[in-house]
């Protein structure tokens, strides 16, 4: 693993576009950061040669594939130019001082096909050995490092989002899990939100944060959930975080309805209603009536009064087991700068 670590290493080091040439599927899936997927072959290209790979083997596998390569030679030509050009002009970068960076699945035929193409044309070319096989390898294998983790916890409405976010301003080493989820980890989760991403590529995302990180530092992450939405934290990560110190965030009812009603006033109607009904059977009918009802009244107090005492419910069990916490209390406290001096005193 040391080998390949290296062999990644001095690839990401070259400078010039990086060139996915897996097929579109695959890339969704996941794949390595700020890539430009120019596949060799479609999703139905691909899916025809590996069934003739596994009924009649590898020649005929190749032949297949070298037939749908030569019908867009051309157009995988005129895409790969444009990239390297859009790399150049944003770079200021000539031709000498690039590198054409190329992975597959496991650096094999795909990637070592485009790279005999575009070496027609005298440019400097890597491969990557392995390809992105490897590199999830290396994804799976940083969540394993042992890391300095400082768990920032507290009930629904504490502003803990809002505290990461100014640790992050202030350059502390900082995990967005529910930014790169691009959910909330609640109900009301992906209200306003992007789609999410793929769970591969959300494990992505936390190792390459991660690997710009000194792990002897300090790493604040806020408490979630072993999922958060449809993405799971890594195994290896969450249990680390279960471990971790923690600091737990106190503040006032009336604190934690502002947050709420400030985070969630500004979405439709529709939708808030909708994410009521979906927890209806855990509010009750009472609640889930007053909730439905105040939304429609836009009575926001009333709507996050309803739904506070089910979410603190929840919190308290997700808490079961945790020993090493400290409380501080910034209840009617602003979250700026002057809180910082708080959260390293108690580190």
């Amino acid at each position: 693993m040391y080998f390949k670590r290296k062999e990644l290493e001095k690839f990401r080091s070259f400078k010039g576009p990086l060139i996915d040439v897996r097929s579109p599927g695959e890339y969704y899936k996941g794949h390595m950061p700020n890539s430009i997927n120019i596949p060799l072959f479609d999703n139905d290209e691909r899916s025809i040669i590996g069934t003739i790979y596994i009924k009649e083997g590898r020649q005929k596998a190749v032949i297949e594939g070298l037939k749908f390569f030569e019908k867009k030679m051309e157009l995988l030509l005129d895409k790969l130019f444009m990239s390297i050009d859009s790399y150049k002009t944003i770079t200021k970068k000539n031709d000498n001082e690039l590198f054409i960076r190329i992975y597959c699945s496991r650096g094999g035929m795909r990637s070592q096909s485009i790279a005999w193409l575009l070496e027609k044309f005298k440019l400097n070319l890597v491969t990557l050995n392995g390809g992105y096989k490897m590199y999830r390898r290396w994804v799976l294998d940083s969540f394993s490092k042992k890391l300095n983790i400082v768990v920032i916890g507290g009930k629904t409405g504490t502003g803990k989002t809002r505290l990461l976010s100014l640790l992050e301003k202030n350059k502390y080493q900082t995990i967005d899990l529910e930014g790169f989820a691009c959910h909330r980890g609640s109900t009301f989760g992906g209200l306003g939100m992007k789609d999410q991403p793929s769970n591969e590529k959300f494990e992505n995302m936390i190792a390459e944060k991660l690997n710009s990180f000194k792990c002897s530092n300090n790493i604040f992450v806020e408490a979630e959930s072993a999922n958060i939405g449809k993405c799971k934290i890594p195994n290896e990560f969450f249990n680390q975080m279960k471990n971790s110190r923690r600091i737990e965030i106190l503040r006032s009812e009336s604190n934690r309805l502002d947050e709420l009603i400030d985070t969630y006033s500004v979405f439709k109607k529709e939708e808030l209603q909708e994410s009521v009904l979906r927890i209806k059977k855990r509010l009750g009918p009472q609640r889930t009536k007053i909730a439905l009802e105040s939304i429609n009244s836009e009575k926001w107090d009333l709507v996050c009064k309803s739904v506070l005492d089910y979410y603190d419910k929840c919190y308290e069990y997700e808490k079961v087991g945790k020993t090493n916490i400290k409380i501080l209390d910034l209840t009617d406290k602003k979250y700026d700068e002057s809180i910082l001096e708080l959260i390293n005193n108690f580190l």
